[in-house]
């Protein structure tokens, strides 16, 4: 780490050490000593689930997966079209965080009365939401189909994740993908699970373009995933 980069905490995470820096007014989420994100952008962030959003009737139910810097959250409470937003976060510090330091930069959005956060595996997660409970998910967990950092998320490109996906959407829902590269095998098998899929390409701060994902009306496969009896328990509201 540069030594201009002053560390707020460091903490064990769910997959090794996490660390949030401050430098040059800017914080930083750094895991095992590799750079995930910062605050100095976050355009492609916003536009992933404002892609999200515009397709979705208000009151929306909008499930983020993975909170970050709190960047996307603070995006979709800005739009008109969500009512509702299910935040899930693995990491217990990322959440803590978000409702210190980083507060100031998004806003203070986990304080929003329309917020329900869940310290959860966005996976499992979604394998217990009851069916059609959201009308919007937008998952932005890790680099993409193909640039795993985890590699227990690759259940979520899976067959069945985006069955699972399809099966707690609304009719007319929308799952939206973040990716910092291109996935065209995984794009090309959103077809199969959605009547509508669109790739879009947006300037990042650094490096080749991001890359947003977008599959809309699921097509409700058989037998694509249990469907749970009960909801979700969560530390500030249900789906």
């Amino acid at each position: 780490m540069a030594q201009d980069a002053t560390v707020v905490e460091r903490v064990s995470g769910c997959c090794g050490e996490l660390a949030l820096l401050r430098r040059g007014g800017h914080f930083e989420i750094v895991a095992n000593g590799v750079f995930l994100m910062d605050t100095r952008g976050g355009e492609s962030e916003r536009r992933h689930v404002s892609a999200a959003a515009d397709c979705i009737p208000p009151p929306g139910r909008m499930l983020i997966g993975g909170l970050g810097v709190g960047f996307s959250l603070a995006a979709a409470l800005a739009h008109p079209s969500v009512g509702q937003v299910h935040v899930v976060e693995r990491e217990p510090a990322v959440l803590r965080w978000n409702r210190g330091p980083l507060a100031s930069v998004n806003a203070n959005a986990l304080s929003d009365q329309r917020v329900h956060a869940y310290e959860a595996d966005v996976v499992d997660w979604l394998a217990d939401a009851p069916e059609c409970s959201l009308d919007a998910i937008c998952l932005d967990v890790d680099n993409g189909p193909d640039w795993l950092v985890t590699p227990g998320n690759a259940r979520l490109y899976a067959d069945d994740g985006l069955a699972t996906a399809a099966r707690v959407l609304s009719p007319d829902g929308v799952l939206t993908i973040w990716s910092a590269a291109p996935a065209p095998a995984f794009a090309a098998r959103m077809d199969e699970y959605f009547a509508e899929v669109k790739v879009t390409e947006t300037s990042a701060a650094r490096g080749e373009p991001d890359v947003i994902m977008q599959g809309r009306r699921p097509r409700k496969p058989g037998a694509a995933g249990r469907v749970p009896t009960g909801r979700v328990g969560e530390a500030g509201g249900a789906p």
